[in-house]
């Protein structure tokens, strides 16, 4: 089969590889109908990944159609159309059963789809412990529709449930990339008094602005002194950092008012420096970390009553065959592009 491959930094290429068999009871093959790009296969292909694992089939996006399941499986059979979870977990060890799926201890725990296993920008995947990692798709979801579920969605909806917000809040989102996009969707939910976003492209302004007209927007330059006029507390209540660079950074806690939580979503490709002695007396609860993929039902639920629709973010498809393209596409913010599908 087909398959889109890690071969070095700097370097994915087409690799035709046999299609995956089972390997425990406990997995389960997907013929993958639609996959996509995230940002963070740009950071394996440049390095930026210590853990990813060169030959490696990239991808941890998408969905398909169930081909074969272990014994052990019970929540999924052959013919279901699935949305793939972007983390491996298990459901037994601590962390599973505290709800942070991320921090699975089984060796293929975590994020291991499209890092240290084969990933899905390919014409099959087999999926480990598939009774967590597969979600059914609603009759009334389309495979647009449930794409981003089992990653970027889960992530803004992970970092909407762990930030704290209330209804009388002025929240931040740092970045207006598929992560804040999706992080705003989700953050809607809580219906806060302001939502602001800040962006430094202005076509991803314009794109907030057509799509999301609820939502204030602002840039870097001016973005302290937009969150003082639009917050009543010397800042903003929450901030949601999604964009990932030195300056959004420092503008994620030093927009913050005092006692504020500040949740780090994004992901650096170099260390931040945290100036405590600039930031003494804020008082800042600080929360980090990759996503706890474990809402995906939930998500899916909210996606099949209209109240989460991620399929503006979708501005470009390609086939597999021509994913080459997609990349150069992606990488380089070319042409608008938000999210690519890609038809597998």
């Amino acid at each position: 089969m087909l398959t889109y491959t890690y071969i070095d930094n700097g370097n994915f290429g087409f690799v035709e590889k046999p299609k995956p068999e089972l390997i425990d009871s406990r997995d389960a093959i997907v013929r993958v109908t639609l996959a996509s790009i995230c940002t963070s296969d740009i950071h394996i292909k440049h390095g930026c990944v210590p853990r990813a694992v060169r030959g490696i089939t990239v991808g941890h996006e998408m969905v398909g159609i169930v081909e074969e399941v272990g014994n052990d499986i019970t929540s999924v059979r052959r013919g279901d159309r699935v949305a793939i979870n972007v983390e491996t977990f298990c459901g037994e060890c601590y962390f599973c059963k505290h709800g942070y799926v991320n921090n699975c201890t089984d060796p293929n725990g975590g994020w291991a789809l499209g890092c240290r296993i084969d990933g899905g920008q390919a014409e099959y995947v087999r999926v480990p412990y598939a009774d967590q990692g597969l979600t059914k798709i609603p009759d009334n979801v389309n495979d647009s529709q449930a794409l981003f579920v089992g990653d970027v969605l889960a992530t803004g909806f992970w970092a909407m449930r762990i930030s704290e917000i209330t209804e009388d809040d002025t929240v931040l989102i740092m970045g207006a990339g598929p992560v804040g996009i999706c992080t705003l969707l989700c953050v809607k939910l809580r219906n806060p008094q302001h939502i602001i976003v800040c962006e430094q492209d202005g076509w991803r302004r314009d794109f907030v602005k057509k799509h999301y007209p609820d939502a204030l927007v602002t840039e870097p330059g001016i973005c302290k002194d937009f969150v003082l006029e639009h917050s009543m507390h010397g800042g903003a209540d929450v901030v949601i950092e999604a964009a990932g660079s030195d300056d959004s950074f420092y503008q994620s806690w030093n927009c913050a008012r005092p006692n504020a939580v500040v949740t780090i979503v994004a992901l650096y490709d170099k260390p931040q420096v945290l100036p405590l002695q600039d930031m003494y007396g804020k008082n800042l609860t600080f929360k980090t970390g990759g996503v706890d993929g474990c809402d995906c039902e939930e998500i899916l639920h909210l996606v099949s009553e209209g109240k989460l629709d991620t399929t503006p973010l979708i501005t470009h498809r390609y086939p597999l065959n021509m994913i080459d393209e997609a990349y150069r596409i992606f990488e380089n913010k070319l042409d608008g592009v938000m999210k690519i599908a890609i038809e597998c």
